[in-house]
């Protein structure tokens, strides 16, 4: 029976390396922003084989129909005989190979959308990630390979984290061929290719590469140093850094819209003046946060982002973790590595906290549960998302922030949320390379700090009742004051749009809600008079708590009189810190190195 197990494990893997998968991909016209992808499959048995493409970008929980941008598919034999392509899905396709050793497929892909989790291509460079053009066959996910990346004649570099076959470098302009273990590796790259700035530093015992595609008002040295002290500071959080070389893409662009992590790579698009100084520390939290991501998401994960379902939504609950806890220590590696003051810091995570209790649907959606509905939810925002929802990353954070007081306190200053954090990474990814669950979570947590955390998270995790922050804080020396501000306000936002007073925001329970204004209600007139941008607030600055007025409204192009409003009353929460050192305190905002 052993001989019989071995032998066949012997045939499976010798069918599994007899297979090969080689990706080509091409732009010989920029200007048309199509890249040309050539997919070739050598000795698969089955007589059909169906192509599978990614729906969505891992770090990125949003179905984004990357397939949408694919035109015909076509495929041909190693005689270039064409092969019948079906669609049977919105992301994959099936040929009939028949007999074919080899099986050719050919498309191209639209690529127009410059953000960390797209593709684009235009006449100054490429970028894109594997999930946006490449695919794989269906049953063959594990399965690795080589894409060979053509640049266009214009365009000199090629930036990616896979390793280079061979040289790397063919005759024909440049090309290079890169290795990929399994399709999960080569969805989790981001290949920039142009005439991007190219520089390198080593920190934590590992040489990284930046790629800076855009003019901005950036330092070369100036980035090479504080990179490097972030990443230093990054990797004490977890005691070690698993990678031997790590790459930097950044897109300096108008608007930037923030970075997606990768296992040894990631992409920052921000904003090209975003290296002034009253703006820097910006770009170094974000350098921050997406580096953490290295050990906090990539590595230490949650089991539903373990094996990736490309086709699919991914759900978990742990977002809270995973990006919460990650803008935490953004903050905390910009503190240790000299870049935020004890001030800067704390009046960082008092905004945080003011911001997250000052969100009303903070009081309606448990963290747990924007986590789960990130896909539904906070990726799709709309005029009533500030009333019923609440964001993973800054709740989180704040929880984390909690935490991390828990056990400095627990262990009077000798341990804190690093060392829990560095527990779970060795029990749940270097040990056994798992994910864990938010149960799995919390019972470590609750060892660790010896006692039962069911009553927190019932509360504060898949509830919504509001954390005692001053009691947590108070033993670190940071005494919180709550105020509950009163304001007089009917409970709408407004914008002007061309001379026009539009409602942008209605607040739940608010006295314009009770009268039945709607967002994207145009303001005519109050009590007679013509209102513009200017004297609508003084209007409502005259009014006395509990008056009725009047409001002539456009809903469409419909006219309305609004007559069952008056003024109502607004209650926010506001907290203020004040700090009084103590060893306690003074572990917790420690610098990096004192």
């Amino acid at each position: 029976m052993k001989f019989l197990g071995l032998l066949l494990t012997l045939c499976i893997s010798i069918s599994i390396y007899g297979q090969q998968i080689f990706h080509e991909i091409s732009m010989p016209n920029p200007e048309t922003h199509y890249f040309h992808i050539q997919t070739t499959l050598n000795n698969f048995k089955e007589k059909k084989i169906t192509l599978v493409m990614p729906v969505w970008s891992p770090g990125s929980y949003l179905i984004r129909e990357y397939p949408k941008n694919v035109n015909l598919v076509r495929a041909f034999d190693e005689n270039n005989h064409s092969l019948n392509v079906k669609k049977v899905s919105k992301n994959k396709w099936e040929i009939e190979k028949g007999n074919a050793k080899k099986v050719i497929v050919k498309y191209e892909s639209y690529a127009f959308n410059l953000g960390v989790r797209t593709a684009f291509l235009d006449k100054t460079h490429g970028f894109f990630n594997g999930t946006n053009v490449f695919t794989f066959p269906e049953g063959y996910k594990h399965l690795g390979g080589q894409v060979k990346v053509i640049p266009h004649a214009d365009f000199a570099t090629i930036s990616a984290p896979l390793k280079i076959a061979g040289d790397g470098v063919s005759t024909d302009s440049g090309a290079k061929t890169f290795l990929f273990s399994d399709f999960d590796e080569l969805a989790d790259s981001p290949f920039e290719v142009g005439n991007q700035v190219v520089f390198h530093f080593d920190a934590a015992g590992v040489k990284h590469t930046v790629a800076m595609y855009g003019e901005g008002n950036y330092d070369i040295e100036i980035l090479k140093k504080d990179m490097a002290r972030v990443v230093e500071a990054a990797t004490t959080i977890f005691g070690q850094n698993p990678n031997k070389e790590y790459l930097f893409i950044v897109h300096n662009t108008d608007d930037g819209d923030g970075g997606l992590e990768h296992m040894n790579s990631t992409t920052l698009n921000v904003s090209k003046w975003i290296y002034s100084k009253e703006k820097y520390r910006g770009f170094l939290s974000l350098v921050a946060h997406e580096y953490f991501h290295v050990w906090n998401v990539k590595r230490l994960r949650p089991c539903a982002l373990v094996d990736i379902d490309y086709s699919n939504e991914n759900y978990t609950d742990l977002l809270w973790v995973m990006e919460g806890f990650t803008s935490y220590y953004s903050e905390i590696i910009l503190l240790r590595a000299g870049y935020h003051t004890q001030e800067s810091y704390l009046t960082k995570l008092q905004g945080t906290l003011n911001y997250v209790e000052g969100t009303p649907g903070n009081k309606v959606q448990p963290v747990s549960h924007s986590s789960y509905d990130a896909w539904i939810k906070s990726y799709r925002p709309n005029e009533n998302s500030r009333n019923t929802e609440v964001s993973y990353y800054s709740k989180g954070g704040l929880i984390g922030a909690v935490l991390d007081a828990m056990i400095i306190e627990k262990y009077n200053g000798k341990k804190d949320l690093s060392d829990f954090m560095q527990l779970l990474y060795q029990k749940y990814y270097a040990t056994k390379n798992v994910g864990f669950t938010q149960t799995q979570f919390k019972e470590e947590l609750s060892k660790f700090l010896g006692k039962n955390m069911d009553d927190f998270f019932i509360k504060y995790i898949d509830g919504v009742e509001t954390i005692p922050y001053e009691d947590f804080m108070r033993p670190l020396g940071l005494f919180i004051e709550r105020i509950d501000e009163v304001n007089q306000s009917i409970g709408i936002g407004y914008s002007i749009r061309s001379g026009r007073v539009v409602i942008t925001s209605v607040l739940a329970g608010s006295e314009a809600e009770k009268a039945g204004l709607s967002v994207d209600d145009e303001i005519i007139a109050f009590n007679g008079y013509r209102v513009n941008d200017s004297n609508l607030s003084g209007f409502l600055a005259d009014l006395s708590v509990g008056q009725p007025f009047k409001l002539w409204i456009a809903r469409g192009e419909r006219m309305m009189e609004i007559t069952n409003i008056k003024m109502g009353t607004t209650t926010r929460s506001r907290y203020h810190f004040t700090y009084e050192g103590n060893k306690l305190g003074a572990f917790w905002l420690r610098e990096m190195g004192k």
